[in-house]
C-alpha cells in the first residue's frame, strides 16, 4: 500500500530552517505524533485567517491618510507611506458625479477612466454601496472603505487558490498571507482583482480544467495586461509536452471570456475603451523603473517611442531566454515557474513600476519558489522601495527639502528593488537548471501545478535529435540522474513511482 509519507501534507518546518526557527513564537514544529488538518484547523481555514488579519493591520496602517492626511495636502500621506489611489480616484474619475465609466466624459486631461472594463466594473460597483449624502470626505472614507472589503475578498480567494494549488503543500500560502508587501500594497489600487482571477486560473489548470482556467485568464486581462502573459508561458510547456489541444481549449476560453467582458464596451462606447490601451502607450517614463535611473543620471529625456521600442524589445529577449530555458532545460520547468519569470521580465522592463504591482509576484513566488529565505530577501528589498516612492515623493511634493529622501536615494531603492527581484529571479533559474534543488520536486514531484502537464512525457525538447518518451520510475525519488545535463522531464509523478509496502 502507499505509504503515509507519500500522502501527507508537506510541513515546511520539516524542510525549511527558517520557517521551523519561526515556529518557535508558536510553540516550534509539529511533533510526529500530530495530526495536522484534522478538526476545525485546517491549512486553508489558518491561511484564510492569517490573511485576512494581515489585511486588517494594512487596513490600520492607512488610518492616518484615512482620518486626515488624504484631505490636508499631498506630502501629509507620503510622509506616512499610507498613498491610495481610492479615495482619489473617486472624485477624479467621476464616481462621486455618478458618471458611467467609459461612456461619460470627464473633465481634465483625463477624458475616460484609464482602467481595463473589469476593473472598472469593479469601481463602479463600489461606488454603488457608497451612500451619497454626508460631507465628500465622509464619501471618500466609506468609498475606500468598500474597495477595501471587496478586495479583502480577493484576497482571500487568492490565498486559497495558492493553498490548493499544490495539493500537498497547503502551507505555501502562508508566504501569501504574511508577505509584508501585502499588507502595504493591497488597497493602494484594484490590482487583487486580477491576482484572484488569475491565482484561480492557475489552480483550475493544476485540476486539469484548461476551459475553465481559459475563461479565468480572460477575466483576468480584463482587469489588467499582465495575466495574458500566462499564456505565452504555458505555449513553450505544451509545445514541449505536446499537449496543444489543452493549450487551445484555453486559448479559446481566455478569449471568448475578454470579448465577452470587452465588447459591449467596445461597440458602445469605443473612444472610452481605448483609453487604458493609449494611456499606457503615450505614458512616459514613470517611477520604479530602471528608465528613471537612467534619465535622472544622465539628465537627458528620452522620446516616449524609443522608451516603448527598447521596453518591447528588451521583453521579447526576455521572453526569448525563457522559452530557450524551457526548451533546453534538463527536465521540464514547472508551471508556476515559467509563469514567475514571464511576468518578473515584465516588471524589469517596464517604463513603470507602481508600488503594488508586487502583488502580481507575490502568489507565483510562493508557488514557483517556497523557500522563506529567499521569499523574505525579495521581500525585504520591495518594503524597502515602498518606503523609497513615499518618502521621494515627499521630497519632491514638500517645500522643505530636508524632508523625504532625495533623488539619489530614491535611485537606490529602485535598484534595491531591481536587484531582489532579480535576486528571486535567479534562484528560480537556478531550480529549473538543477532540478534537484528545487523544493517543491523533492518528494517526487514533477510540476503539481502543471494539470496535464504534471508527468506527462516530452514531445520536443530543444537540442534534442529525438526527443525522448520513456520515463523511468526510479527517477520519480528525485534521486540518481536528477543532475543538470540529464533529460528527465519524462519522470513520472510520485503517484506512477513503486509503491512502498
Amino acid at each position: 500500500m502507499t505509504s503515509v509519507r507519500d500522502e501527507r501534507t508537506v510541513r515546511p518546518t520539516e524542510q525549511d530552517e527558517l520557517a521551523a526557527a519561526g515556529s518557535e513564537l508558536i510553540g516550534g514544529p509539529l511533533g510526529r505524533r500530530a495530526l495536522p488538518g484534522s478538526g476545525w484547523w485546517t491549512p486553508v481555514r489558518v491561511v484564510v485567517l492569517v490573511v485576512i488579519g494581515l489585511f486588517a493591520l494594512g487596513m490600520v496602517q492607512k488610518m492616518p491618510c484615512y482620518d486626515w492626511a488624504w484631505f490636508r495636502g499631498a506630502s501629509s500621506q507620503y510622509t506616512h507611506a499610507c498613498y491610495s489611489d481610492i479615495p482619489h480616484l473617486y472624485i477624479g474619475r467621476g464616481f462621486a458625479d455618478d458618471l458611467v465609466p467609459y461612456f461619460d466624459r470627464l473633465s481634465g486631461d483625463m477624458e475616460y477612466l484609464e482602467y481595463p472594463v473589469l476593473t472598472g466594473v469593479f469601481m463602479e460597483v463600489a461606488s454603488w454601496m457608497t451612500p451619497s449624502g454626508g460631507s465628500m470626505q465622509h464619501r471618500e472614507q466609506v468609498y475606500w472603505m468598500v474597495n477595501a472589503g471587496m478586495l479583502m475578498v480577493c484576497a482571500v480567494v487568492m490565498t486559497v487558490c495558492v493553498a490548493r494549488t499544490h495539493r500537498r503543500r497547503p502551507w505555501d500560502a502562508l508566504l501569501v498571507a504574511l508577505a509584508p508587501a501585502l499588507a502595504l500594497t493591497a488597497t493602494i489600487n484594484w490590482d487583487l482583482l486580477a491576482i484572484a482571477l488569475t491565482a484561480a486560473a492557475m489552480l483550475m489548470w493544476s485540476r486539469q480544467r484548461p476551459l475553465a482556467f481559459g475563461v479565468l485568464i480572460g477575466l483576468a486581462t480584463a482587469a489588467k495586461l499582465y495575466p495574458v502573459l500566462l499564456l505565452g508561458a504555458l505555449l513553450v510547456l505544451c509545445w514541449r509536452a505536446g499537449r496543444w489541444r489543452e493549450y487551445t481549449t484555453a486559448v479559446l476560453g481566455a478569449a471568448a471570456a475578454w470579448l465577452v467582458v470587452n465588447l459591449p464596451v467596445m461597440l458602445l462606447a469605443p473612444e472610452g475603451w481605448k483609453k487604458f490601451y493609449t494611456f499606457s502607450q503615450e505614458r512616459g517614463i514613470d517611477y520604479g523603473s530602471f528608465w528613471l535611473i537612467i534619465t535622472q543620471r544622465t539628465g537627458k529625456a528620452i522620446e516616449i517611442d524609443t522608451v516603448n521600442t527598447y521596453a518591447t524589445l528588451l521583453m521579447l529577449i526576455m521572453c526569448g531566454g525563457i522559452a530557450a530555458l524551457a526548451l533546453m532545460a534538463p527536465r521540464r520547468p514547472r508551471f508556476a515557474q515559467l509563469a514567475f519569470l514571464v511576468v518578473a521580465a515584465f516588471i524589469l522592463t517596464n517604463k513603470v513600476y507602481s508600488p503594488q504591482y508586487v502583488l502580481w509576484l507575490i502568489p507565483l513566488a510562493a508557488l514557483a519558489r517556497p523557500r522563506w529565505r529567499d521569499f523574505l530577501i525579495w521581500q525585504a528589498g520591495e518594503v524597502m522601495y515602498f518606503l523609497g516612492i513615499w518618502l521621494y515623493l515627499a521630497y519632491t511634493t514638500s517645500g522643505d527639502k530636508r524632508q523625504g529622501l532625495p533623488p539619489e536615494g530614491y535611485q537606490l531603492a529602485i535598484a534595491i528593488h531591481l536587484l531582489a527581484t532579480l535576486y528571486l529571479c535567479a534562484v528560480v533559474v537556478r531550480d529549473i537548471l538543477m532540478p534537484e534543488r528545487d523544493v517543491v520536486r523533492r518528494d517526487g514531484s514533477d510540476d503539481p501545478s502543471g494539470g496535464v502537464l504534471d508527468g506527462a512525457p516530452d514531445a520536443f525538447v530543444l537540442g534534442e535529435s529525438r526527443p525522448r518518451h520513456d520515463a523511468h520510475p526510479g527517477e520519480a525519488r528525485g534521486g540518481v540522474g536528477c543532475g543538470p545535463g540529464v533529460r528527465q522531464n519524462r519522470m513520472f509523478h510520485v503517484k506512477h513511482a513503486p509503491r512502498e509496502v
